[in-house]
């Protein structure tokens, strides 16, 4: 019987999925895993150029390069508002940050309409790095509006905003509007994240408002695709109807606090 590259395929997604190949263990070489598994080098190629497709592996070329099992996934669920931290731990993932820089700062055209701020006002600039057991995650640009959070800069920058603000100024995250789209990494963006130039990126724009609709977070998340997985919760009679009537229509996520 012909053992093809999809049988090959399988059976290594079923060591990686079993939990054979612990996520960012390297796979033995080409030549090591023929052996093994009875077939030619050409077919386990093949094989794990599949794995690298779906994103079960991923391959790093040159002098101690190789092919290593992908680390999992983590799930951004979009139907409410958590911290990247939050989000994290509660994944049995250890959350990390760098913080990049945190300035006063014009906001820019399009903040200055999100957070409506008027001329001449300040925003809270803040670039962080969010670290996912160690290794970046996301990459991410927030602003808030300085005049409603004073000393902001002054505490510390490496958790959740969302805890600072509602531990030092009452102020709790009440709905989100976020825009999603995929982006290819620029070169210096590759480099914060220690991925390849022009590898996919999930690009979040999301503005904040508190529960009086008054904006209190205008950002910009770059999340690394190979690591992340959206999820949304929807609710609602789902009819064919009420599908036909939402094509061809720009879709906003927002998400609800609850309580």
């Amino acid at each position: 019987m012909t053992i093809t590259p999809d049988d090959v395929r399988r059976t290594l997604a079923d060591r990686i999925t079993s939990g054979q190949y612990r996520p960012g263990q390297r796979l033995g070489d080409e030549r090591r895993l023929a052996a093994d598994l009875g077939v030619s080098r050409a077919t386990i190629r093949l094989a794990l150029a599949g794995l690298a497709e779906s994103g079960m592996v991923r391959r790093v070329p040159g002098r101690g390069g190789g092919t290593f099992v992908a680390k999992g996934k983590i799930e951004r669920d979009l139907s409410r508002i958590v911290g990247v931290p939050a989000l994290l731990r509660s994944q049995g993932v250890v959350a990390g940050t760098r913080v990049l820089s945190a300035r006063l700062a014009e906001p820019g055209d399009v903040a200055a309409q999100a957070l409506r701020t008027r001329p001449g006002e300040l925003v809270v600039d803040l670039v962080r790095i969010r670290l996912a057991d160690g290794s970046p995650f996301s990459l991410e640009n927030c602003k808030l509006p300085a005049k409603r959070f004073p000393g902001l800069l002054e505490l510390p920058l490496g958790g959740s905003v969302y805890e600072l603000i509602e531990d030092h100024f009452e102020v709790r995250p009440a709905k989100a509007t976020e825009r999603i789209e995929v982006v290819l990494a620029a070169p210096d963006e590759a480099m914060i994240l220690d991925i390849e130039p022009g590898a996919p990126l999930l690009a979040i724009t999301r503005t904040v408002t508190d529960a009086d609709g008054e904006p209190i977070e205008f950002s910009r998340d770059l999340f690394r695709a190979d690591r992340t997985r959206i999820v949304v919760t929807t609710e609602g009679p789902g009819s064919a109807q009420a599908t036909a009537a939402n094509r061809a229509r720009v879709v906003e996520l927002r998400a609800q606090v609850a309580g």
